[in-house]
């Protein structure tokens, strides 16, 4: 068995989440989403990128920190969580932002936090670091699904 240095992947795992994190970028707030009526704590729009940039972060140490114990049972099937997750959060910002469907993306980010919890569950119990790693993460998913849950239901009756 090849074993990588910390450093080493931890570089490669920052660069795959970022990879992932970056098609999101590809579907931006556009007039739709001006038009739509915003919940009252809707943070202010330039804290959306600093969060998820330092959410991005942690969540890629946490993976790193999971890949480098080499010999725990669980590894495969936390790397596996940790890869699903990334997918849904991924494919949030196409559901609400392109394809302009609030309930949708509410579905899929209720799937991203299970997934988030999986996650958070299965890294404790290989490497308690990496779990807190992930906490504001989920922390941060509670908040969006008020956001998203909010903004659903103040726009439900208008058509796309």
């Amino acid at each position: 068995m090849i074993v990588l240095p910390f450093p080493l992947v931890a570089t490669i795992s920052l660069a795959l989440t970022l990879a992932v994190a970056s098609s999101g970028s590809l579907f931006r707030p556009d007039a739709w989403y001006e038009r739509l009526r915003k919940p009252r704590l809707m943070p202010p729009g330039w804290v959306f990128p600093v969060v998820w940039t330092v959410l991005y972060v942690l969540m890629a140490l946490a993976a790193a920190e999971i890949f480098v114990h080499y010999d725990a049972p669980l590894r495969p099937w936390a790397l596996t969580l940790y890869a699903l997750q990334l997918i849904a959060n991924a494919l949030w910002s196409w559901l609400f932002f392109k394809l302009h469907r609030p309930l949708w993306a509410l579905w899929d980010l209720i799937l991203l936090w299970l997934l988030v919890l999986a996650c958070i569950l299965v890294f404790a119990a290989i490497a308690t670091p990496a779990a807190l790693l992930l906490l504001p993460y989920g922390f941060w998913l509670l908040i969006a699904l008020y956001l998203n849950a909010a903004t659903w239901v103040l726009n439900r009756k208008e058509r796309r």
